[in-house]
């Protein structure tokens, strides 16, 4: 089910490019197009779902299958021994700026924290 203004629906459905380098039947991960490390993915889930705060019992199993989708495109990307970050931004005021459910995954640098 993809939301037809959704921009990540758009790029799962393929009517706007995005650079991707991973597919399963449900999650998509591409290259993010404003980088904030040397490896930079977002990973999202082929069904609309508008945000963290949207998971709900139904479709909870989608968080543990973007996770373990993270942890091969870390070792895939070389990152894995290193170490990365995973960032889920949730509405405005956390950070979100499209309304679908993404996990960033960072890596290829040291991560300073606070993050900033």
């Amino acid at each position: 089910m993809s939301d037809g203004d959704c921009l990540f629906c758009k790029i799962v459905d393929r009517r706007i490019p995005g650079q991707i380098v991973f597919e399963s039947p449900r999650i998509v991960a591409f290259k993010d197009i404003h980088p904030q490390a040397p490896v930079h993915l977002l990973l999202v889930p082929t069904e609309h779902i508008p945000g963290v705060h949207a998971v709900d019992p139904r479709n909870a199993a989608l968080v543990g299958e973007l996770v373990t989708a993270a942890n091969r495109l870390a070792g895939e990307m070389g990152i894995a021994d290193s170490g990365f970050r995973l960032v889920v931004n949730s509405r405005a005021d956390g950070g979100q700026t499209v309304d679908h459910l993404h996990l960033h995954l960072l890596g290829g640098r040291r991560m300073a924290w606070p993050p900033g």
